[in-house]
């Protein structure tokens, strides 16, 4: 296997790492505010769901793979420098707390760094239309989905008193997080299996945009991984400092992005599933009242994810450009 395709390998498992380390706060985030599982607890059950969900599918990988640039039109160079913009941006933006759609790093890095080597010409427009609408439409469908349960919930069981309420939301809660963080697995851990098998394809180190099994297995346990290190800062922006969370709030929340997330991977749709989740909890929150959530603090997010795709875009760009000259 020529070595250029060993370093996007590399980079592409550290990606896969510090997507985990970003979106941990997905499936945990309402799970550990609510004290319905220590952290350490909530961390595990993450890392091993996700684990599983990497292996249910590889519709998205292979939408991934095919459907943003033709794989026998792109060089494993621009590859790895989308695979580094990427891994930058996630890396930066964990530390700072703030969560953001790995799916944008992604996708923005090689349509930058495509775009730097064979110009637009390369793209799929029609894939790229179906992938932006995919982006686009789920996070509105997060808040919609949110909202709407949470409303049905209350409709149903607001006459209880809370304490008893939270008791049994709490129990339900343990299986909305673990599904959320299988759901995750099942659309974010397969983006990189995409690009790996681009870059086999491109390399011709395979013939079609097939995900060999060793590739879904490094890929599942990567993304584990960088789950099980925790982003605690982005768990305490989306668990705590948007909204004050209650256990019956999580489970709406996180059983309405499940449906979402799942739903996507089945038809091969990569969405953000941070996106997803964040915006049903806005949904869920505003079902209190529209001041329960902190706008302040989601508006920062969404500065975050407006701007992740046209930065990532730009650094790949750069990075493509600086490689050529130098070669």
């Amino acid at each position: 296997m020529p070595e250029i395709i060993i370093l996007i390998i590399v980079l592409a498992l550290l990606f896969d790492i510090s997507n985990g380390w970003n979106d941990s706060a997905n499936a945990i985030a309402t799970v550990v505010s609510t004290r319905v599982l220590s952290p350490k607890s909530a961390v595990l059950l993450a890392a091993g769901m996700n684990i599983l969900g990497a292996f249910l599918t590889t519709a998205v990988a292979k939408t991934i793979g095919k459907d943003i640039v033709d794989p026998k039109a792109v060089t494993e160079i621009a590859v790895a420098a989308a695979l580094f913009a990427g891994f930058s941006w996630n890396t930066a933006m964990t530390r700072l707390g703030l969560p953001v759609s790995a799916s944008h790093a992604l996708i923005g890095g090689l349509i930058g760094a495509s775009v730097a080597y064979g110009g637009t010409k390369i793209f799929n427009i029609s894939g790229l239309m179906k992938i932006f609408s995919s982006l686009l439409v789920s996070p509105i469908l997060g808040i919609i989905f949110g909202f709407f349960l949470m409303k049905w919930v209350l409709k149903f069981f607001g006459t209880l008193p809370s304490g008893i309420i939270n008791k049994h939301f709490g129990r339900l809660q343990l299986l909305s997080s673990g599904f959320m963080a299988f759901s995750h697995g099942s659309n974010d851990a397969q983006k990189v299996m995409g690009i790996i098998t681009l870059a086999l394809v491109s390399g011709g180190v395979i013939h079609s945009v097939d995900v060999p099994f060793w590739v879904i297995l490094i890929c599942a346990l990567a993304m584990g991984l960088g789950t099980a290190v925790g982003g605690w800062k982005v768990i305490k922006t989306m668990g705590v400092h948007m909204l004050k969370l209650e256990p019956v709030h999580g489970f709406a929340a996180e059983t309405s992005a499940t449906a979402i997330i799942l739903g996507a991977s089945q038809l091969g749709l990569p969405v953000s599933t941070t996106h997803v989740i964040a915006t049903a909890i806005m949904g869920v929150g505003a079902t209190k009242r529209l001041s329960a959530v902190r706008w302040g603090i989601a508006g920062k997010i969404v500065m975050a994810w407006i701007f992740t795709l046209p930065s990532t875009a730009l650094f790949a760009w750069v990075i493509c450009k600086v490689v050529y000259l130098m070669i």
